[in-house]
């Protein structure tokens, strides 16, 4: 009988192989249909309007000049909102034949507007509210007597802004009311879970009657798995008026309301022994997420066995629209804050870098990874050849440094089921309520089922992105290739051992003595005693055969078919015009491991992707806000900055493939690449200018200011 572990090296045709996406094709030619492109006879589009105020009272909404304009089919409006708390808050919508036609008739509609103060500003912990907010703490040891120890003490502040997720795909959906069921071709991380709740919404509207279509779509980071308040009101239009609703939004509304990143300060001491060891780590945390939400606030990261630590962390309430998990939520703040106060206790040490940071992985909860993997990111961008002191600098005004982070991330997959069924015929189905993000996540679910039961890729048809499908979780913490992947093997071997069940008299064997490969059902010791798939396929008849299988995290841990908890290495080649602040990125390494990998193109993939998003947070992201208006100033796609091609250099991917790595099965990798790259890059120029630059986006004007105020310029 096929057992469900993981077949040995030695055997596997697909699994960890370099693959293509299924999907590539379809979206290099356009083939691919987003929610964007989906156009319903009788489509009506669904425009929105917000809020001018980043903080008011609503004393009322007429929607009435709004409701008597030509083409436009129903109004909505939030009956329930008297107070709006962030410029672009949702306060009514009109649903019109024409996008046109419905932009005019939101401009008909009056609010009687009562500004209130607001606060946007979230640099400065004097903005904390300590009348209606208590400051997190934490002691460990004793602080103050460590850093009176410590041979070398260092102190610094340090940055990173608020950001947006930015997806490329706005959010929204379309949705339609037919023969008295709701279909919603939404974009979403969670096609099996973002209609939960939402007929409660709508009054009370059974929530098996909701059909859930998501087959592609652009980007979500974290930001897409609620069908959140567009997806009400889109929904509740096409109740209203019979007819299909889209409603995407705008891309200043996207900027300022469908998620951002929560920003981080510190002002941090390290303590340390001429040997380089820290002893001492102390920390004043603080930040926003707009009105409500955590932090980033546990830092030291990854270091968490430093003997002697104490943070005090302050949360800023500001009236902008709310965080939601950005790929490795909080993560890669806690780099940027930490590996750059130890990268600056290591410049007072006048130690080398990786020397330091090697020197103290063993106050890390994986030492040997980190050490393993900083030795292999030293060795691809020759580290040795270019190394220098901080301060050591080159003469002209062009200057290269160098510098490193590491990261963890758990990973571990999430609940799936997923059916698989074998025809008659010999075709091969797939069907599982996932999505697939970019990811390819098809592809991972089309390699395991091929796998086990032998046959070419092609073989398979993956079936995703319905929820009428077997339910699968939601494409988040980086779960879904350990859920999806255990579920469909669990489904795949199931169904094989039950076609070995009817092929077995035939070979006369047991069915525990047959395996299949290469299109062959044969007799394990007796390779020549066999039978063809198509051949053995046909003895079901006219019924097909389906098993269903399913991911229990905790069950399949234990059996070595999934597990969390990795580790990640990052070193960044940089040059600084200290003439201009420009910072260009030369080259970015990157050394990760992630247990079991199924496809090694797109596990890389994931890894390169990762470093661009990185570099693109560390040298352009901000969400910037006036504090007058309290409006974010750069809600477009010209000002609010992304890396292009030209801007991130050179970029290496190493991937951690050894039997211990795999022994431990398959764990997620989409978050873990983007977490090290901002603090990699800070610790670089840092290293190639003299001076630290406190706050991320490492931008020309704030290069040259830490040049100005470090004395390096005049």
């Amino acid at each position: 009988m096929a057992t469900v572990a993981w077949p040995p090296a030695d055997k596997r045709t697909l699994i960890g192989k370099r693959i293509d996406r299924l999907d590539g094709p379809a979206k290099a030619t356009g083939a691919a249909k987003y929610t964007y492109d989906i156009n319903r006879p009788g489509l009506l589009f669904c425009k929105l309007l917000t809020s001018p105020y980043a903080h008011a009272e609503i004393g009322g909404i007429d929607t009435s000049a709004a409701a008597g304009m030509p083409r436009v089919k129903a109004v909505w409006k939030d009956e329930e909102l008297n107070e709006v708390q962030y410029v672009g808050q949702i306060v009514a919508a009109v649903a019109a034949e024409t996008e046109e036609a419905a932009n005019e008739a939101v401009r008909r509609i009056k609010v009687e507007w009562k500004p209130l103060p607001h606060q946007v500003v979230d640099s400065d912990p004097k903005f904390f509210d300590d009348a209606k907010n208590r400051p997190g703490k934490r002691d460990v040891g004793n602080v103050e007597e460590a850093l009176a120890k410590a041979d070398v003490v260092s102190q610094g502040e340090y940055g990173i802004a608020v950001i947006t997720h930015c997806c490329l795909e706005p959010h929204g959906q379309v949705a339609e009311m037919r023969d008295g069921d709701l279909y919603l071709w939404a974009s979403t991380q969670a096609v099996s879970g973002v209609a939960n709740g939402l007929g409660e919404k709508l009054d009370g509207f059974p929530q098996n009657k909701i059909h859930v279509d998501c087959q592609y779509m652009g980007g979500g980071f974290g930001s897409k798995f609620n069908y959140d308040k567009w997806g009400v009101i889109s929904a509740a239009l096409s109740k209203q008026t019979g007819q299909p609703v889209k409603l995407m939004l705008e891309r200043d509304t996207e900027l300022m309301i469908a998620g951002n990143r929560p920003s981080a300060f510190a002002k941090i001491k390290v303590g340390a022994q001429k040997d380089g060891t820290v002893t001492a780590f102390d920390a004043e945390v603080w930040g926003t997420s707009g009105m409500g939400g955590g932090i980033p606030d546990q830092v030291p990261y990854v270091f968490g066995k430093i003997p002697n630590q104490r943070r005090v962390a302050r949360r800023i309430q500001t009236h902008r629209g709310g965080a939601r998990a950005w790929r490795a939520p909080n993560h890669p703040q806690l780099a940027v804050l930490t590996m750059s106060a130890l990268a600056d206790t290591a410049a007072a040490l006048k130690m080398d870098e990786l020397e330091f940071f090697l020197k103290n992985v063993a106050l890390t909860d994986r030492p040997e990874v980190y050490f393993e993997e900083l030795k292999i990111a030293a060795e691809m961008i020759g580290y040795n050849q270019k190394k220098h002191l901080r301060g050591d600098q080159t003469p002209g005004p062009i200057k290269r440094g160098l510098g490193m982070s590491i990261h963890t991330w758990g990973g571990r997959g999430h609940d799936s089921e997923c059916d698989v069924t074998i025809s008659p015929d010999g075709s091969v189905e797939a069907k599982l309520g996932s999505q697939d993000l970019g990811t390819g996540n098809r592809t991972v679910i089309g390699i395991v089922v091929a796998e086990t039961l032998g046959l070419p890729l092609e073989a398979v048809k993956v079936q995703i992105g319905k929820n009428e499908y077997p339910n699968s979780g939601g494409s988040g913490g980086s779960t879904t290739v350990g859920g999806v992947s255990v579920s469909s093997r669990q489904a795949a071997t199931a169904a094989l051992n039950a076609l070995f069940d009817i092929v077995a008299p035939k070979l006369g064997v047991a069915a525990d003595a047959l395996e299949a490969s290469n299109g062959q059902i044969r007799q394990i010791d007796k390779p020549d005693n066999k039978i063809s798939w198509k051949s053995a396929c046909a003895m079901l008849g006219v019924n097909s055969l389906t098993k269903r299988g399913a991911s229990k995290p905790g069950e399949a841990q234990q059996q070595k078919l999934m597990d969390a908890g990795v580790g990640g290495a990052q070193i960044a080649d940089v040059s600084v015009d200290i003439e201009t602040g420009i910072v260009t990125m030369n080259e970015m390494v990157a050394v990760q491991d992630c247990g079991l990998i199924i496809d090694l193109k797109t596990a890389e993939s994931q890894v390169y992707g990762g470093l661009i998003m990185g570099i693109t947070y560390a040298l352009f992201e901000e969400a910037v806000y006036d504090p007058t208006t309290g409006r974010m100033l750069n809600a477009d796609m010209e000002f609010y900055r992304l890396a292009g091609i030209k801007d991130v250099g050179q970029l290496k991917v190493h991937m951690m493939t050894t039997k211990a790595y795999e022994d431990r099965g398959v764990i997620g990798l989409g978050e873990p690449p983007v977490i090290s790259p901002g603090a990699a890059i800070a610790n670089a120029v840092a290293n190639a200018v003299g001076v630290r630059v406190p706050n991320l986006p490492l931008t020309p004007d704030r290069v040259i200011a830490a040049l100005q105020k470090g004395g390096a310029l005049a």
